[in-house]
């Protein structure tokens, strides 16, 4: 007989981050990891991870309700059936549980790890096979500090960690941050690429001001300018300016990837296990956005090791991300909960290898960091 699911914990895990980090709906000092470690009947545990940003601020997920309505609604329809019919267990979730994308992402990878480790294959093996073994990535610069920022970035350059660069705006008026970003990207000059998010602060009026004026200063990417519902904004920003839009909040999904590439949008998409539902939705927009021609980029929600990893494992069997990814998470924090942190280096980081996600707890220090 096959192994079914036999529990499934969450741990609420809170890790201090390095320095505050700034975005225009909060700042954070700590990053609260949802973990689920799922087990089966044949003893293998397979590790999730769900993870957002600033409690409610970001999104309709927090890390309370995402362990709430795991431990409640998603994992009494999992424990029980089978192990290893994941598209059967996707359907079950999708059929009586609406929305809850990160918890469901979080589920997902815990079903991918455990399959995984009982195959003897990797989570990028069981997607299809890994087309890249080291992925580019960028640092964000979010102190809010132009000259922190700027010697934050020549320190990540010197150490060869990083060489394109993102900033969070939209939380002070358009002149002002428009004046940081000029100031980091001429200190910088030709050394780095550097983007922006604004994180849906803008109005469509607002963001054409504001892009004209990042467009001169050489900015390389405009992040989710206006708010997320706005796709005709988006899609007439896109047409109007040279400086790429890449889509985030705006698309979730291969329907929203569809609606906007059908209605012309010609920028580029950001990836998210967490907000696609898992990796294989993710891969499934990344479908649609390689069918259109419109560029992919793999994002995250600043989640750990674990969630990182899962990610990797994604994107890893892609074609081409024309721009790049942002798996930096881990290096945000203060300290790690796993045996082995990912390796950085060369201006990325390496796809973790060994079945399943290729990542081993430290129990002492998941003890230690768990909300009591």
């Amino acid at each position: 007989m096959s192994a079914v699911i036999e529990s499934i914990e969450t741990l609420l895990v809170d890790l201090p981050t390095i320095r505050p980090h700034k975005l225009s709906m909060t700042t954070m000092a700590c990053q609260t990891l949802v973990i689920v470690r799922l087990r089966d009947s044949d003893g293998i545990e397979g590790l999730g991870e769900g993870t957002t940003i600033g409690g409610l601020a970001y999104g309709p997920e927090s890390p309370e309700s995402i362990k709430r309505n795991i431990d409640s609604y998603l994992a009494p329809l999992l424990i029980g059936q089978p192990a290893d019919n994941l598209n059967a267990l996707r359907a079950r979730l999708a059929r009586h549980a609406r929305g809850n994308a990160i918890a469901k992402s979080a589920l997902e990878t815990a079903l991918l790890d455990a399959r995984g480790k009982r195959l003897g294959l990797s989570v990028a093996e069981l997607l299809g096979g890994a087309r890249h073994d080291h992925l580019p990535v960028l640092w964000t610069l979010a102190s809010g500090d132009t000259a922190k920022d700027i010697d934050e970035a020549f320190q990540r350059l010197d150490e060869g960690r990083h060489r394109d660069f993102k900033l969070k705006i939209g939380a002070n008026p358009v002149d002002i941050d428009v004046r940081h970003v000029a100031a980091i990207k001429a200190a910088l000059g030709d050394r780095a690429s550097v983007r922006v998010d604004v994180n849906q602060a803008w109005d469509e009026t607002t963001a054409v001001r504001g892009i004209a004026a990042l467009q001169d200063a050489g900015i390389a990417l405009i992040e989710q300018a206006i708010p997320a519902r706005e796709h005709a904004g988006l899609i007439r920003l896109a047409g109007r300016f040279r400086v790429p839009m890449l889509a985030d909040e705006a698309v979730a999904d291969a329907r929203d990837g569809f609606a906007l590439a059908a209605g012309g949008f010609n920028g580029a998409f950001a990836l998210k296990i967490a907000k696609s539902g898992g990796p294989r939705g993710a891969l499934a927009l990344a479908d649609v956005a390689q069918a259109a021609g419109i560029g992919l980029y793999g994002g995250t929600l600043l989640e750990g090791t674990i969630g990182t990893a899962a990610s990797l494992h994604a994107w890893a069997t892609l074609p081409e991300m024309a721009w790049g990814t942002e798996m930096f998470g881990p290096l945000l924090l203060k300290d790690d909960i796993v045996a082995e942190p990912l390796a950085y280096r060369d201006f990325g980081v390496e796809l973790p290898t060994g079945p399943g996600l290729g990542i081993t707890l430290d129990e002492d220090k998941l003890a230690h960091y768990s909300r009591k």
